[in-house]
C-alpha cells in the first residue's frame, strides 16, 4: 500500500490517537534504506524509482490541512511523519520539522508531532537534532541479535547492532523505541522469531544500554509482502512487555 498524497488522514491510530499523516516520499514509489519483510508499502524493488516530495509543497499542504481541520473543530492529536519509506532520508528533513513546529505552534498548539523512523539516519547530526525537537521520535529497533535484525529489516548499510545501540544511546532518555514482534519464515524459507528467550534477553540488555523514554511493542496489523509471517497474540505481547518493564524499569506499552 502506497500513500498517494503528501497529507493523508486523519486516521485513528492505535498508538497516536487521531493522527494526520505526512508523507515526505513521492506517491509513485517506496523509498527506504530498509526492506522490511513486514512493510505495508511492499518491497523496495516493486517500485524502485522513489523520490522526495518538494519541501515547500509539504509545508504548504500541511498548513492548508491544519487550517481546514481547525476551522472544522477537529484538530488532530498528532502530526505524524511516516508514508512511503523512511522520512529522515529527505534532504530537507530538519528544515521541514522546523517549519512544522512553527505551524503547529501557530495553528494547533495542543497537537503533538511524531516521526516514525527506522533510526538509520541518526548518525547525521541534523537528523538527530530534528528528532530531539519533536514530541515523539519513534525509533525502530526490532532485534538486538544481528541475524534476526538482518532477516527482519534487510538494511542496505552494514552497521552492526552494537553500533546502532551506540547511536540510540545519544538520545539520552528522550527516544521512544518501537519494536515489531512476529514469527514465521522469510521468503527464502529462513525461520524468524524475535520473541524467543534469547531474543528477549538480548533486547533487555540492549534497552538497559539505550535507556529510552518509552518502549512500544506491537505486532502485525496490516497486510505484509511476506505472507508467511504470524501475528503475536496480544496476551503474549503483554507478557513480554511486563517482563521487559520489570527487568529494565522502563515504561513499556503494547498496541
Amino acid at each position: 500500500m502506497l500513500f498517494d498524497k503528501i497529507i493523508f488522514g486523519p486516521i485513528q491510530s492505535r498508538r497516536l490517537g487521531l493522527s494526520l499523516g505526512v508523507n515526505l516520499l513521492a506517491p509513485t514509489a517506496k523509498l527506504c534504506n530498509f526492506d522490511c519483510i513486514y512493510c505495508e508499502c511492499g518491497w523496495n524493488a516493486t517500485n524502485p524509482e522513489g523520490t522526495f516530495n518538494d519541501s515547500s509543497d509539504v509545508v504548504n499542504t500541511l498548513q492548508a490541512k491544519l487550517l481546514e481541520m481547525k476551522n472544522e473543530g477537529n484538530v488532530p492529536n498528532t502530526i505524524t511523519f511516516a508514508g512511503n519509506g523512511e522520512p529522515t532520508m529527505h534532504p530537507q528533513f530538519a528544515e521541514i520539522i522546523n517549519k512544522t513546529i512553527e505551524l503547529r505552534n501557530a495553528i494547533a498548539p495542543q497537537c503533538k508531532i511524531s516521526v516514525l523512523t527506522n533510526a538509520t539516519m541518526i548518525n547525521r547530526e541534523s537528523v538527530k537534532v530534528a528528532l530531539l525537537k519533536v514530541d515523539q521520535n519513534i525509533l525502530k529497533f526490532d532485534s538486538a541479535i544481528y541475524e534476526t535484525y538482518n532477516a527482519l529489516n534487510q538494511p542496505k548499510h552494514k552497521r552492526t547492532v552494537q553500533e546502532q545501540i551506540e547511536l540510540l544511546k545519544q538520545f539520552e532518555g528522550q527516544g521512544i523505541i518501537q519494536t515489531m514482534l512476529l514469527r514465521g519464515t522469510t521468503e527464502q524459507g529462513t525461520s524468524v522469531d524475535n520473541t524467543t528467550e534469547e531474543e528477549i534477553e538480548a533486547m533487555i540488555i540492549a534497552l538497559k544500554e539505550i535507556s529510552p523514554r518509552e518502549v512500544m511493542l506491537y505486532s502485525l496489523d496490516r497486510e505484509s509482502p511476506t505472507t508467511t509471517l504470524n501475528q503475536i497474540p496480544h496476551e503474549q505481547l503483554v507478557q513480554i512487555a511486563k517482563r521487559i518493564a520489570n527487568s529494565t524499569g522502563l515504561t513499556v506499552k503494547t498496541t
